[in-house]
């Protein structure tokens, strides 16, 4: 068996390594660092089944700031997979990136649009195993200052510009917020490790008022990093600004950190009664919010902007009813439905372009990607038989099982907003005449990958035991 570290450190050294293969070689394609990047991170996923989680209670002498439990090896999974369909993603957004990055030949650039995900993806996968805020913070930077550059990338967009100058400067607002939350907690109890966070909180030796003061502004900043109400602002200009593939990353990627630091953190603080409350509240106005935001959107971008948001209620709604394995679950779903929509709206906008109407008569141009998009749409809005709907029904069924009835009506009444939306794309993929008839290309790996994440969205609606097991290692 291997340590866990060895795969983030294998990550850091890939990265390194194309970065500097990309700077010394010039007449070396970019999509080759691109290829090398994706082969790599499969190499890494299949040794991640090597490594053997260790007790939560146990963490490895890595200055008791890491963890290896089933949680975190199943997130480092998680990352990884992202992380692969996410350059998939990006070699078919190449030709949009030579058009829009200055440089004195058509290849400047993609090298390093295609190594830095690789430094995003060893942060998300050492938030998976953070279990002290010392860890958290650094992690989470680490994937902050990536994205800082991703999302700003195609800089002779002004709209990605004026992403990216909204993405840093809140991004840094949030974690100023985090820092100082951290200091309070610090101050009060004097750890930042969880499980002595947890051993102080019982021991009723300390002032429990600074002690939730602190944990709100750490929920402020996490709000940010996982776009739920009043911290959202900045979602839907920052979506459809940035590079479509570096969107995906975000919507799936950033997210999923947020929602495993929750989960991490908040085992001791709910301890404190006040926490579940202020996360109750933010669920339900997250969950109104998010869905009425998105259905007057004719951009598809903003729409899933939007509706992301929606998202992350859903998955409050997992956190509050204490269910990690409800919460990881709907992050799977919610990974091969997001990518799976984002793939195929990369492949139509090359074509046409991002808005709800480029797709009309999509189906009758190509029959393959109207159908991936149809199983992404009715996913995302919870049709039985895809992961879509077993996600929303087993954050539901912990939502009742825990008395949070509130939480679980809100939920299902929002849920009838998304069928408006989402089924907006269908019915102009199916219903609307196509202004061009002419076939969208397609390359082979994308198809690959497109198909991968239908037949995904497809398995997990009917059968969600193996992503079940992997969860209760």
């Amino acid at each position: 068996m291997i340590g866990a570290p060895t795969l983030e450190i294998a990550v850091i050294l890939l990265g390194a390594g194309l970065l500097l293969l990309e700077a010394f070689s010039e007449k070396i394609e970019k999509e080759a660092i691109a290829y090398a990047a994706i082969a790599g991170l499969i190499v890494i996923l299949l040794a991640s089944f090597f490594v053997a989680p260790a007790p939560v209670d146990h963490p490895s002498a890595f200055w008791n700031f890491y963890a290896t439990d089933s949680l975190a090896i199943f997130f480092k999974r998680f990352a990884l997979v992202t992380t692969i369909f996410v350059l998939i993603m990006m070699i078919d957004y190449a030709p949009t990136v030579r058009s829009l990055v200055h440089g004195v030949t058509s290849q400047s650039g993609l090298g390093e649009f295609f190594a830095l995900p690789l430094f995003t993806c060893a942060g998300l996968m050492w938030i998976a195993s953070a279990v002290d805020f010392v860890m958290i913070f650094v992690s989470i930077e680490l994937v902050s200052v990536s994205f800082y550059v991703l999302v700003s990338f195609t800089r002779r967009n002004p709209a990605t510009l004026e992403a990216g100058v909204k993405y840093l400067i809140l991004s840094a607002v949030a974690t100023g917020f985090l820092v100082y939350g951290i200091t309070w907690i610090f101050g009060v109890t004097g750890e930042t490790n969880l499980d002595r966070l947890s051993a102080a909180l019982t021991s009723g030796h300390i002032e429990t008022a600074p002690a939730l003061f602190g944990m709100v502004l750490v929920l402020v900043a996490l709000g940010f990093k996982i776009a739920a109400v009043p911290f959202q602002i900045w979602v839907p200009d920052v979506y459809e600004g940035a590079p479509t593939p570096v969107t995906a990353f975000l919507s799936v990627g950033s997210k999923a950190a947020g929602f495993v630091v929750l989960l991490r953190i908040l085992r001791p603080f709910f301890i404190l009664p006040q926490v579940q409350r202020v996360l109750v509240i933010v669920a339900i106005l997250t969950l109104i919010y998010g869905n009425l935001a998105a259905l007057p959107q004719s951009n598809l971008k903003r729409l899933l902007a939007y509706s992301s948001v929606g998202h992350t209620g859903y998955l409050l709604i997992g956190i509050v009813s204490l269910s990690g394995v409800a919460t990881s679950f709907y992050l799977v779903a919610y990974l091969v439905m997001t990518l799976l929509s984002f793939a195929v709206l990369i492949v139509v906008a090359n074509q046409t372009g991002e808005k709800i109407q480029d797709f009309n008569g999509l189906g009758k141009r190509s029959p393959f990607l109207a159908f991936a998009m149809l199983v992404a749409m009715i996913s995302l809005a919870g049709v039985p038989f895809t992961a879509g709907f077993l996600g929303k029904f087993f954050v539901f069924d912990a939502a009742i099982q825990q008395h949070q009835f509130a939480l679980a009506a809100v939920g299902v009444i929002t849920v009838g907003c998304g069928f408006y939306y989402y089924l907006k794309v269908v019915r102009a993929m199916y219903w609307e005449e196509p202004k061009d008839r002419n076939a969208i290309p397609i390359s082979g790996l994308s198809r690959a990958a497109i198909t991968l994440l239908l037949i995904a969205n497809i398995v997990l609606g009917v059968y969600p035991q193996p992503i079940l097991r992997a969860l209760s290692l």
